[in-house]
């Protein structure tokens, strides 16, 4: 994906939470958010677009503390998450190349590149949650309005850029494990190295792993985001310890 391709993969994922939510009703719960309504998922969409506005600004990686008062207080929450997501779209299409700002993942992105990636994917998988929310469960793979160019850029945010850091990737093995997941319906795979130490992730599948989750990308993206598994091959059951270690949340 290139930049101007987050840009629409943000659009177009804030349309289908917007669009979920309303339908839904800010009171339903959200499946794939145990305690969650939907407006608490609004209103902490609306807190990240607003705290990597931020960020994109200049104006440091605060806590967002600010923000979630304000959107828990606002008439109008969905008219609330709007003016945030606009403001980050617009911002994303006039920050220079070479900008300047602390970008948290060591994916190699530049921090311009990282937050429009990050903001798309973020948004892609809470637009999921939305759709729980309509649903009363969580949507197969496709019922979702993902494309597997969108899933296969999310993995490898997912696993080269969150897995490996010490402060969230909490996946670990007493015995080494080389796990492989790998894309059926593109040419896309990952080996995790996972011992006691932070795991390691390398493109590309090892020789004879240890654990292979074979899925299309779709299906793997929802289900690497905790999001929905039953479509991914995993003979040997590791989905059970990763939905155990892999707990991605806003700290």
């Amino acid at each position: 994906m290139d930049y101007a391709d987050y840009g629409e993969a943000l659009g177009l994922a804030g349309t289908v939470l917007r669009a979920n939510a309303m339908s839904a009703g800010l009171d339903a719960k959200v499946p794939t958010c145990p305690g969650w309504t939907v407006r608490d998922l609004v209103v902490h969409q609306g807190v990240v677009h607003r705290w990597a506005t931020d960020v994109l600004e200049g104006r440091g990686m605060g806590d967002g503390k600010a923000h979630e008062r304000a959107g828990r207080k606002t008439k109008d929450v969905l008219d609330w998450f709007d003016e945030g997501w606009a403001e980050l779209l617009h911002v994303l299409g006039s920050v220079p190349e070479d900008l300047d700002v602390p970008f948290f993942l060591r994916t190699g992105d530049s921090p311009r590149v990282g937050w429009a990636r990050r903001q798309a994917h973020e948004t892609s998988v809470h637009a999921v949650d939305a759709m729980a929310a309509r649903l009363g469960r969580t949507p197969k793979p496709t019922e979702t309005w993902l494309k597997p160019e969108v899933a296969v850029d999310g993995l490898d945010e997912l696993l080269r850029g969150f897995i490996p850091r010490k402060r969230i990737g909490k996946l670990r093995s007493a015995q080494p494990l080389t796990v492989v997941v790998a894309a059926t319906d593109r040419d896309a795979a990952w080996t995790l190295n996972v011992s006691g130490e932070p795991t390691v992730t390398e493109i590309g599948a090892a020789d004879s792993p240890d654990v292979l989750l074979r899925a299309p990308a779709v299906a793997l993206y929802l289900a690497l985001w905790n999001r929905g598994d039953a479509l991914v091959e995993d003979p040997t059951g590791f989905l059970d310890q990763w939905r155990r270690d892999v707990a991605i949340t806003w700290a």
